[in-house]
C-alpha cells in the first residue's frame, strides 16, 4: 500500500530538474513489503501557498511595494473613513435639504449594499482580474462620493451613499485579495495588522474632519475628500499591481458569468435587504409587530433558507461553496468575526451615548473619549502582527485577546454615574488591547488554509460576517436601550414622555424638571449597562469560535492540494501534491484515481503499482 509521497515545490524542482541537485527530493524507495517508504515533509518556501497562481509571481519589493501597499491602504482608510465622517454632518445635511425623516436612510443605504454584495465581490475576484475588479470597486467608490458631495436633494444623496457603499464592499474584501500578490504569506501579518491601525484611526478621526468641515467648509467636503486621494492611489494600484494569470481568468465569458451564481444571488441579494430593513425600522419607523416588519422578516428568512440551499444543492458555481465554508477554520472564522464585529459595535456606538448621556459632553468630545479603546487597539494590532509574521502561529494572540476582550467588556458593564476617568479609560484600554489581538486572525487563517484561488471568497465570507453582525447588533442594542427607557422613565413623575422619541441623550437629560433629573441620569446609565450587557455576551461568545481555530502556521506550507492537477482542477489525473494519501490503488484522499506525476518526478501506473526509476513490484 502506498504511504504518503510528497513533491518539492516548483520553485525548488520538479519535473526535468536535477536529480542530483540539493533542491530536488530523491525518489522514494520501495521496500519488499510493497510499501513506499515515506519521505519527510518537506516545507514549502515562505510564503508560497498556491502554485497555480503565484508560480510565476514576483513580489515587489522597494519603492514599488511602499508605493503600492501606501495606496491600498489608502483605499482602505477612505472607506473606513466614510462610515463614521457622515455622523457629525448629518444635522447640516437635513438643514440643506430639509430632510429629517431621510436621516435613516442616509446610513442604511451605504450599509445595505455594503453587506448585500460583500459575497459576490468573492466570485467576482475569483473569475476576473483582480485588480480590474478592485480598480472598479475603486470607481464605484470614487463615483458615489462625487454624487454625494454634489447631490442638489436627499434622494440624489441616498443614491450616491448606496453606490459608494456598493464599491466599499468590493474594496474592503479586495484590499486582502490584493496584498496576497504583494506580500509572501508569512509577512502579511505585520500588514494585516496595519488594516487593523487603519480602521482604528478612521473611527476617531472620522467624526472630527466631518465636524471640521461641516463648521468651517460645507458638509460636502466630507465626500469630496476621496475623490484626490482615491485617484492617486487608484493610479498606482493600475500600474503597479502585477496579478498572475490564473485558470479561472482564462475562461470565456460565459463561463464566468454561469459561475457567479446568479440563481443564488437573486435570492440572497433581496434576503439580506428584507432582513437589514426590517432591523433598521423595527421598533423606530415601525413597531416590531406591524405587518411590514414581520413581512420583511418572513421574506428575508425564507429567502435566505433558499440561498444555503441553492449553495448546497449546486455545489460547483455557489457563491460560498460548502467545501469552503465547512473547513474548520474558515467556519470557526466566520463565528468570530460575527461576534467581533456585533461586540465592537455595540461598544463603539453607544459609549458615546454613555458620555454624553451621563457625563453631559458633546457627541464630537464624545468620540474622542473613544481614544483609550482605540489606539490600544491600534497599537497591538500592528505587535501582533509582527509578533505573527515571526513567530507563524496566530491561534494564541487571538485566543489571549478574547480572554482581555472579555475582561474589558465585563469591566465595561460595571460603569456608573460617578465612575471616573481612570475606569472608563482603563477599561477601554482592556477591551481596546484584547480586540487588537483577535481582530485580523479570521482572515489570516483564511489565507492560510485556502487554497489561493479561494482566498477572495473566504475574506469576503469574514468581511461579510462582520459588518452584518455589526447591523444586525447596533439596531438590537437600540432596540434594548429604547425598551430599557421607556420602563425606566415613563414611570417617573413629571418625565416628559414626548421627549424620549424626539430628543438626543444630552438634550434629554437638559429638558427634563431639575427635580428628578439625577433620577433620570441614573435610570440611564442603568439602561446602557443593559446594552452592554448584549455586548458582554456577544464578547463571550467569540470563544466558541476561538477553541475550534486550528493551529496553522503563515511560516509553513501545510495546506494540502496546492499544485495544479486532478485534485484542483479536475482536468488531468494523477498530480499527487504535497501531503496528499494515497491508497494501494493510486487514489488519493478523496477517493480518485491517480496518475501521472508523484514526488519528484517519479510517475506510477492508475493502480499505483510501478514507480519509474524503481524496481517493480
Amino acid at each position: 500500500m502506498f504511504s504518503r509521497f510528497k513533491r518539492k515545490d516548483k520553485q525548488g524542482g520538479g519535473d526535468g530538474a536535477n536529480p542530483n541537485s540539493s533542491e530536488t527530493q530523491q525518489p522514494a524507495s520501495v521496500n519488499s513489503s510493497n510499501n513506499v517508504d515515506e519521505e519527510p515533509e518537506t516545507e514549502a518556501p515562505l510564503g508560497h501557498t498556491d502554485t497555480t497562481a503565484t508560480k510565476d509571481l514576483e513580489y515587489p519589493s522597494g519603492l514599488r511595494l511602499v508605493l503600492l501597499m501606501s495606496s491600498i491602504f489608502i483605499s482602505m482608510f477612505l472607506v473606513a473613513l466614510d462610515r463614521l465622517i457622515i455622523s457629525t454632518a448629518i444635522p447640516q445635511i437635513t438643514n440643506d435639504f430639509h430632510s429629517v425623516t431621510d436621516i435613516g436612510w442616509y446610513g442604511a443605504a451605504y450599509l445595505l449594499t455594503n453587506c448585500a454584495f460583500q459575497l459576490m465581490y468573492g466570485k467576482l475576484y475569483t473569475f476576473f482580474a483582480v485588480k480590474g475588479v478592485f480598480l472598479t470597486a475603486i470607481f464605484l467608490f470614487e463615483a458615489g462620493s462625487a454624487i454625494c458631495g454634489a447631490a442638489p436633494n436627499s434622494v440624489a444623496f441616498i443614491i450616491g451613499r448606496a453606490i459608494a457603499g456598493l464599491g466599499s464592499a468590493g474594496i474592503m474584501s479586495g484590499a486582502i485579495v490584493t496584498i496576497v500578490y504583494a506580500i509572501p504569506l508569512h509577512k502579511r501579518p505585520l500588514y494585516q495588522g496595519l488594516f487593523g491601525a487603519v480602521f482604528g484611526i478612521s473611527s476617531i478621526i472620522g467624526p472630527l474632519v466631518g465636524g471640521a468641515f461641516t463648521s468651517n467648509v460645507t458638509w460636502r467636503w466630507c465626500f469630496y475628500i476621496n475623490l484626490p486621494f482615491g485617484g492617486v492611489a487608484a493610479v498606482f494600484i493600475a500600474f503597479l499591481l502585477k496579478v498572475p494569470d490564473r485558470e479561472e481568468t482564462k475562461l470565456d465569458l460565459k463561463s464566468k458569468i454561469l459561475q457567479l451564481d446568479l440563481m443564488g444571488t437573486t435570492v440572497f441579494l433581496p434576503g439580506v435587504i428584507c432582513l437589514l430593513l426590517a432591523l433598521q425600522w423595527g421598533g423606530f419607523e415601525y413597531p416590531w409587530n406591524d405587518g411590514r416588519i414581520i413581512a420583511l422578516l418572513v421574506l428575508g428568512g425564507v429567502l435566505l433558507i433558499a440561498f444555503v440551499a441553492i449553495q448546497i444543492l449546486k455545489p460547483d458555481t455557489a457563491t460560498v461553496p460548502p467545501r469552503i465554508f465547512n473547513q474548520r477554520s474558515i467556519m470557526s472564522g466566520t463565528w468570530v468575526t460575527f461576534c467581533i464585529g456585533s461586540s465592537m459595535m455595540i461598544f463603539i456606538y453607544f459609549l458615546p451615548v454613555w458620555f454624553q448621556a451621563i457625563k453631559a459632553i458633546s457627541a464630537i468630545d464624545s468620540g474622542i473619549r473613544l481614544l483609550p479603546m482605540v489606539l490600544p487597539m491600534v497599537f497591538m494590532s500592528i505587535m501582533i502582527g509582527a509578533l505573527t509574521s515571526r513567530v507563524g502561529y496566530y491561534t494564541p494572540s487571538m485566543l489571549f485577546g478574547i480572554v482581555l476582550m472579555s475582561i474589558g467588556a465585563g469591566l465595561l458593564n460595571t460603569l456608573q454615574v460617578d465612575s471616573s476617568q481612570a475606569h472608563w479609560a482603563g477599561y477601554q484600554v482592556i477591551y481596546g488591547l484584547g480586540l487588537g489581538c483577535t481582530f485580523q486572525a479570521p482572515n489570516l487563517a483564511a489565507q492560510t488554509v485556502l487554497k489561493t484561488k479561494d482566498v477572495p471568497v473566504g475574506t469576503a465570507l469574514m468581511f461579510f460576517t462582520q459588518t452584518l453582525g455589526g447591523a444586525i447588533f447596533i439596531s438590537v442594542g437600540q432596540n434594548v436601550l429604547n425598551s430599557e427607557l421607556l420602563k425606566r422613565l415613563t414611570p417617573l413623575p413629571g418625565f416628559p414622555a414626548s421627549a424620549l422619541g424626539s430628543l438626543g441623550a444630552t438634550e434629554l437629560i437638559a429638558h427634563v424638571p431639575e427635580a428628578i433629573r439625577g433620577r433620570v441620569v441614573f435610570e440611564y446609565n442603568e439602561a446602557l449597562r443593559k446594552v452592554f450587557q448584549v455586548g458582554l455576551i456577544l464578547t463571550c461568545l467569540i470563544i466558541v469560535g476561538g477553541v475550534f481555530m486550528e493551529w496553522r502556521s503563515v511560516k509553513k506550507n501545510v495546506q494540502p492540494k496546492e499544485e495544479a492537477g486532478a485534485a484542483e482542477e479536475g482536468k488531468a489525473k494523477g498530480v499527487v501534491t504535497d501531503g496528499e494519501d494515497v491508497d494501494a490503488k493510486g487514489r488519493d484522499t478523496d477517493g480518485e484515481e491517480t496518475t501521472g506525476t508523484i514526488g519528484g518526478g517519479e510517475v506510477a501506473s492508475e493502480k499505483g503499482d510501478e514507480v519509474k526509476g524503481a524496481p517493480k513490484v
